[in-house]
This record gives C-alpha cells, structure tokens and sequence, in this order.
C-alpha cells in the first residue's frame, strides 16, 4: 500500500473479528512506531503488547473510550520515558508520532486499529501505570486497540480548504 493510499482510506476500527494478529505483523507496528521523528531524536519511548484477556477486560472496565478492548486480540500501550525527555509535552508529542505510525502500519497489513487516549487525563495514567506494573518513570500516553476488522469502512475525505490559511490568519468565505 503506498504511503498516501494509506492516509487517505485508515479508518478508526472498534469492532474486531476473532483472529489473531500474527507476531510478524505486531513486529512490523514495532518496528513502524520507532521509525517516528523525536524531539532531539531522543525517541523517548516503550511499548508493552498487551494480548492478556483479563487485562484487556480490566482496562475496558474503566476507560470510557475502550470498550472495543473486550474484543481487540490485542492492544499496544505507547508510553514515555521521563528519563529519556523530561518535558512530558514532548513525551507526549513524541509518543503521538509513534501512535500515528502504528495506525497507518496496522492498516497497510490490512489490520484494523483505533488509538485510545490515555495522557493527560490523571485517573487513566494511574490505573494504567498500576495495571501494567510501569516504573515511576514511564508514563503511558495511548493505546492501540488492533486486530483484524468484522467489516470494512469506507474511506472518507475530511480535505476542508476552510482550514487552510497561507502566511496570516485569514477567514475565508
């Protein structure tokens, strides 16, 4: 899948068939999120596979947006590393582009994927940190519920010239 085709037609998937994610293909999101840019080239980031059924279950229990994890075969935790970049809004900016990779790799393998926000919101932080064991240090950002799709969505084009201003800020008619 060329890089454009793969922007223009990625979907968020929230409805998973039971099929396993093969390790080839979970590698290959690994190995996409760590192709993403960083402040400094710190890549300030760690990911933990999550494909433990209790646990997906227990994170759908209390986040409000991840109720696709009760039947996700999988889920890719995007965290930070404070040791690594100490401003977490970098951390977080950074660990965005490394979740944008793994949206656009997992649909490139014909996986589906939908990101999951963790960071900033306080409550998420802590019940993440204390469900996967994260040192004090790491802070997770998001989640990347994937699997394969139960049906396919059609592409939408979200193009609004409205939004584009060229060198001031100019509304347009």
């Amino acid at each position: 899948m060329e890089a454009l085709e793969a922007i223009f037609t990625r979907r968020s998937v929230r409805k998973f068939s039971e099929r396993e994610v093969e390790s080839e293909k979970t590698e290959n999101l690994l190995r996409a999120a760590m192709q993403a840019p960083s402040a400094h080239n710190k890549q300030p980031w760690h990911f933990i596979i999550i494909n433990d059924r209790q646990l997906l279950n227990q994170i759908a229990d209390f986040h409000p947006y991840a109720k696709m994890l009760y039947e996700a075969p999988q889920a890719i935790a995007v965290c930070g590393d404070l040791g690594l970049e100490n401003n977490d809004r970098y951390l977080a900016l950074n660990c965005a582009a490394a979740t944008q990779n793994i949206l656009l790799a997992a649909h490139s393998q014909g996986l589906g994927a939908v990101w999951i926000a963790v960071y900033p919101r306080e409550e998420r932080i802590k019940k993440i940190k204390l469900l996967l064991d994260l040192p004090l240090h790491i802070i997770p950002i998001s989640l990347v519920a994937i699997g394969y799709p139960a049906h396919k969505k059609a592409a939408e084009d979200r193009f609004d010239a409205k939004k584009i201003h060229v060198n001031r800020w100019r509304a347009r008619d």
